[in-house]
């Protein structure tokens, strides 16, 4: 007698979750990297002091307040999407951030604002598609998704980015 095995009672990951996984640690990585940037200076970036200066001159006042919430915002959110861990928080974080973003950049053109948009638009897709089997947030009691989670996901980071801009 031979068993088959139902592939979604499966333990074994699919390509699916290893897409997913992939995207995550990927996207989730470059927004840490970039807020590392804004903070600290790593990865060749200007630190809080520049950063706070250029804030300042995008009409965020106060400019340092405003760029450390943008850098802890993109290391969170991507730390949190990187790890899957309470994925819809992160998508919220991430997208918020990314409204802003897109917001300051589009004056420039769209080389210019296509970046955070494609940020956005992943932490949209996570949102309703869940971290995945390969993530922290896979099987535990925390673990949230379906279609109220994901448009509360992007309400609250749709809500958080017009409460930025109304008080920048």
């Amino acid at each position: 007698m031979t068993a088959t095995v139902n592939a979604t009672t499966s333990k074994a990951p699919t390509g699916t979750d290893i897409g997913l996984a992939i995207v995550r640690v990927s996207v989730g990585g470059l927004l840490a990297v970039h807020g590392s940037q804004k903070l600290f200076g790593w990865f060749n970036g200007y630190g809080l002091d520049a950063t706070a200066g250029a804030f300042q001159g995008m009409g965020y006042d106060p400019g340092k307040f405003f760029a450390t919430l943008a850098g802890l915002s993109e290391i969170t959110g991507g730390l949190l999407l990187a790890l899957g861990l309470v994925t819809p928080l992160a998508a919220a974080i991430v997208l918020g951030t990314m409204i802003n973003a897109v917001n300051v950049a589009r004056g420039g053109g769209f080389v210019m604002w296509e970046l955070p948009a494609l940020y956005a638009i992943v932490a949209v897709a996570f949102a309703f598609a869940g971290p995945g089997r390969l993530s922290l947030d896979a099987g535990r009691p925390w673990q949230r998704q379906g279609l109220a989670w994901s448009a509360g996901a992007i309400a609250l980071g749709v809500v958080a980015a017009l409460v930025t801009l109304a008080v920048k």
